[in-house]
């Protein structure tokens, strides 16, 4: 018997809106930049997509075959849950690996005593080397320590205000929700409705996360 098209729009409504909570569910995720912790990178106000398959452990070869993935690795911009309030989401970039020494210097960080190139970094109170050094600050003197197993060390890219490992300690691998794509809107932090088209950062959509 022919369907109706009632019934038809119907089903295609309820497949769209399956297809879509799977994907919402299991591949991506939007994200909204709420702190000024990555800038100049990501600012307050930019909406990301977030992969949440490539770090995801598949079971079968089929599997990795069909939803390609990839191990964390150092510089990877990810989406996480906050260790002190898993309700929460937090990004960052990925830092230490589990298994490596780390310790910052002066602001500098070292990976396994060697320093760290970062043209990412951000620093609002001098670069590293300069100023005198506070050993009871974190943001200039943290450590040695070495990464747990199924751990890694999260850092924000404006180091002198970010807050990330050096404060709340190492972020638990199953913690991790996903990779950080790219921008597909950024709105002025504080932008109205009435400024919408002025407010809106154009020049940042789509721009990739790196």
């Amino acid at each position: 018997m022919k369907k109706s098209a009632v019934r038809e729009y119907v089903e295609a409504l309820l497949t769209a809106f399956v297809l879509a909570l799977f994907v919402r569910t299991f591949v991506f995720q939007a994200f909204k930049i709420p702190t000024g912790s990555m800038e100049p990178n990501l600012l307050i106000g930019d909406h990301l997509i977030v992969n949440k398959m490539i770090f995801a452990p598949s079971v079968s070869g089929v599997e990795r075959a069909l939803l390609p993935g990839r191990p964390i690795e150092r510089g990877d911009v990810v989406v996480f849950k906050y260790p002190e309030n898993p309700e929460r989401d937090f990004i960052k970039r990925v830092i230490g690996l589990p298994g490596d020494r780390i310790e910052v210097k002066q602001k500098r960080v070292f990976v396994n005593d060697r320093p760290l190139q970062e043209p990412y970094a951000h620093f609002l109170d001098g670069p590293p080397g300069s100023g005198e050094t506070r050993s009871d600050d974190p943001r200039q003197a943290y450590g040695p320590v070495t990464v747990p197993e199924g751990q890694y060390f999260m850092m924000g890219d404006n180091r002198d205000n970010s807050q990330d490992s050096r404060f709340w300690g190492f972020l638990p691998r199953h913690y991790v929700k996903g990779h950080a794509l790219f921008i597909y809107f950024s709105f002025t932090e504080g932008g109205s409705l009435p400024g919408f088209f002025s407010d809106v950062r154009w020049s940042r959509l789509l721009g990739r996360v790196r």
